[in-house]
């Protein structure tokens, strides 16, 4: 899981280059090889897209945008972590960060060591282990790629090879929201045009063979209006 670990990639947004170069030396010689920085919310927006990073760091206090509307920005796509970085102190700040969908708030000044240690701990929980036979694990589930197999509590799930393409692609993309035209691309290989419908079924049939309570699921989630995403956590 270490190695996982080390290599995601890590956006750093803060117009401090002091703190970028602080950041980035300490989390490069921790062993993360995949380092962006950027200097406004604008840039770093701009490398979000690009780069699609598995965690953010983010000032609150930028030139040109405030680190709040670039996480609302983000949140409209991805459920990527982000970790507040904030001069601001008060209960209201910290308060507005978590709402905003943020999920950790850092005071300035920090501790270069703490904040490594919060983002490993954000990394550790998003993390689904690969070993060398393409098996997926994370929490009650097994998927054996190359068998084409999903075991649940050890259990084999009887999935129908669409259901199962659909449970693969999105374990696949843990805790990202997919639309639903990505999803009938990548599993259909059709356009979207009349596969609503389509998609739905199989999302409900595939809800009903592994969440535990299929009308209220922990694991495939609809977010309204963007399209769905599995929890690995199963929030």
């Amino acid at each position: 899981m270490e190695t996982l670990i080390k290599e995601k990639k890590i956006l750093i947004i803060d117009d401090e280059e002091d703190i970028l170069r602080l950041l980035s030396t300490v989390l490069s010689k921790e062993g993360f090889k995949n380092i962006y920085t950027a200097e406004t919310g604008i840039k770093g927006l701009q490398l979000f897209e690009s780069t699609q990073p598995d965690i953010i760091i983010l000032d609150i206090m930028l030139p040109d945008k405030e680190g709040y509307e670039v996480c609302k920005k983000i949140r409209e796509t991805s459920m990527v972590p982000i970790l507040f970085l904030s001069a601001k102190t008060e209960e209201m700040d910290r308060i507005l960060g978590f709402a905003l969908g943020g999920d950790d708030y850092i005071t300035k000044p920090f501790s270069p060591k703490e904040v490594f240690y919060r983002i490993k701990a954000q990394l550790r929980r998003n993390v689904i282990t690969i070993n060398d036979e393409k098996t997926l694990s994370f929490g009650p589930f097994e998927i054996k790629e190359d068998e084409m197999v999903i075991l649940k509590n050890g259990v084999n799930l009887e999935l129908k090879p669409k259901e199962l393409k659909l449970f693969l692609y999105l374990a696949k993309n843990p805790n990202k929201i997919i639309s639903k035209e990505r999803i009938c691309d990548e599993v259909w290989g059709e356009d979207y045009i009349g596969f609503d419908n389509t998609i739905m079924v199989h999302i409900r049939r595939l809800r009903e063979k592994i969440e535990d309570n299929p009308s209220k699921p922990k694991y495939i989630i609809n977010v309204k209006g963007l399209g769905y995403k599995l929890s690995i956590e199963g929030e």
